[in-house]
């Protein structure tokens, strides 16, 4: 484990993410904020995930949402 400071990590964001590969890392912002760098094999969905929409939903949506507002004036 390593604690470094935010500015530290913003200097040397590759370093600090190479090594949060191999062990944790303790950032220190200010004297009140600490956070925890690690690495995650696998992220869970979440809700987020699970209303994703496809990128040609989205195309199709837009193009609706566009029409509708031409529409209207």
């Amino acid at each position: 484990m390593r604690v470094i400071s935010s500015a530290e990590l913003r200097n040397n964001m590759k370093k600090y993410l190479d090594l949060a590969g191999k062990e944790q890392i303790i950032i220190q912002r200010g004297r009140k904020e600490t956070f925890v760098l690690k690495k995650r094999e696998y992220l869970e969905p979440d809700e987020d995930f699970n209303r994703a929409i496809s990128l040609e939903q989205f195309r199709e949506g837009a193009k609706e949402h566009i029409k509708t507002l031409f529409s209207e004036k």
